[in-house]
Parts: structure tokens; C-alpha cells; sequence
């Protein structure tokens, strides 16, 4: 596959199976997988082609699984989550990942709570990759759904004294289902977090404001494609397209962003 030469590189969530194939057969700059099931706790497996992704140019992320609650209340949520982000980060490392991306989650009795654990958390971690924490669509006491939360969570991440790269993953779909307002979005994270590391740009399939986390692909769902352009412009970061659908459909995608980065 012919490299481009442009900085800002757009790529897609493949399957886990065979990633670089997908990604030359896409015309994929970068990658998202998962390791291991995201409905599920089992420790990522050893991969056969380890040596291959290291050596790689193309950039792979991995995604953790969607389960990982760092902020329950319940023990039994909050050790497995740990565990689990521990394993996906030490195989994420395997592989040469450029980073490992995670729902923050949700606290049952608080937010306020919730931060402690996050604290709490990344005293405990360990990463020979960045982190990347993402914006979430929906949930009850989320840590960072709505900005006013984030800026809180991000508060408490950046005063830790960590040896872990800690960055940010913004997910227009889940600012769009938060009910934030999506024209000067980008600018007001930026203003909290500093930079974007990855930008995942999704469409979405419902009303804004709706908390459900349901990816549609550029420009056919209802945020608007004007929006998702300016979005995608403006954020600045590498670009991964979490949408549904065919290949054909993906490559549609990858085409939109790239003509909103004037690529």
C-alpha cells in the first residue's frame, strides 16, 4: 500500500483477524481491534502475528473492552476492570500499539467517586503504552459525558504523578449523544484537555442528547455533515472511523473524512 505523506493519518475499526490486510485492502493509514472480547472478561490471547503488527508502519490501536467500569462502587466490577484494562495494556504492548483507548465508565453512588477511583486506578496501572481515555455517549453519573464532568476527571488524571502517557480520544457520536453542542465542541475539549491524541469520528444514528451510543456513517445519520467536517478539521489528531456497514461503506467514510482534511 502507498504511504502518504500527509501528518494526519485516517484509518478504521477492523476486525481483529488479519488487521493489516484490512487496512491495505481500505487504503488504511491507521487501525483499531480489539484483543480480546468487548463483552467479555477473558485476558487477551497471545497473537501468532506480534512480529508482524511491531513491525508494522501502520499505526494499530487498541480499543479496551466495553465492560470496564474503573468507577463501580462494586468490587467485584472495579478489580475485574482493573484487571482486565492491566492485561489489555500489557498485550496492547505485545503487538506495538500506539495506544490503548477505554470508556472511563460511571459511578453508581457519585461522580465525585468516581474520580477517586480513577486516581486510585492509575497509581495501580502499569503501561508500556499511552492511555487514552474517551468520551462517553451515555450513563448516570458518567465521568465524562457531559464537558463540566470531564474537565473534573481531567483534573484529577493530570495531577497524578504517573509513569503512564495519559491522552484524550474524542468521539463525535458521543459528544453528539451527550447533548453537547457540537459547533464549538472541539474548541471546549481542547480547552480542558489540551490536545486530541485520536479522534474517533462516527455519526449517529439518533437525536442528539439521547445517551445511546449507536455509530452511523458520515453524513447519514443526524448530526449533519457540515458539523462532522468542521469536527474532523478542527480536532487535529489521527482519525479512525468506528461506523457501520460494508467495505464499501467504510471506504466512503475514510473518502468524507479525508476531504474535510482537504486530503
Amino acid at each position: 500500500m502507498a504511504r502518504r505523506s500527509k501528518k494526519q493519518l485516517v484509518g478504521a475499526h477492523v476486525s481483529p483477524e488479519h488487521p493489516l490486510a484490512e487496512a491495505d485492502a481500505l487504503d488504511a493509514e491507521c487501525v483499531q481491534i480489539f484483543l480480546s472480547d468487548p463483552q467479555g472478561w477473558k485476558k487477551p490471547d497471545d497473537r501468532a502475528d506480534a512480529e508482524e503488527l511491531r513491525a508494522s508502519p501502520v499505526p494499530l490501536y487498541v480499543h479496551a473492552p466495553y465492560l470496564i467500569n474503573i468507577c463501580s462502587p462494586r468490587n467485584n466490577v472495579r478489580y475485574g476492570s482493573r484487571k482486565i484494562l492491566q492485561q489489555t495494556c500489557d498485550a496492547a504492548a505485545a503487538v506495538g500499539a500506539a495506544a490503548v483507548i477505554v470508556h472511563p465508565g460511571h459511578a453508581e453512588d457519585g461522580v465525585e467517586a468516581g474520580f477517586g477511583r480513577w486516581g486510585r486506578t492509575l497509581e495501580m496501572l502499569t503501561s508500556e503504552v499511552p492511555l487514552y481515555i474517551e468520551n462517553t455517549a451515555g450513563g448516570d453519573n458518567a465521568v465524562a459525558r457531559r464537558f463540566d464532568a470531564l474537565a473534573r476527571l481531567w483534573d484529577v488524571v493530570t495531577k497524578q504523578h504517573l509513569d503512564i502517557e495519559i491522552g484524550f480520544c474524542f468521539d463525535t457520536c458521543h459528544a453528539h449523544a451527550a447533548g453537547e453542542e457540537l459547533g464549538d465542541a472541539v474548541e471546549r475539549v481542547l480547552a480542558i484537555v489540551g490536545r486530541i491524541d485520536l479522534l474517533h469520528a462516527n455519526d449517529s444514528r439518533d437525536p442528539p442528547g439521547t445517551g445511546a451510543d449507536r455509530h452511523a456513517n458520515l453524513g447519514k445519520g443526524t448530526m449533519g455533515s457540515d458539523v462532522l467536517a468542521a469536527m474532523i478539521k478542527a480536532a487535529g489528531p489521527p482519525v479512525v472511523c468506528e461506523t457501520p456497514g460494508t467495505d464499501k461503506d467504510m471506504r466512503a467514510d475514510l473518502a468524507f473524512v479525508r476531504e474535510a482534511l482537504g486530503q
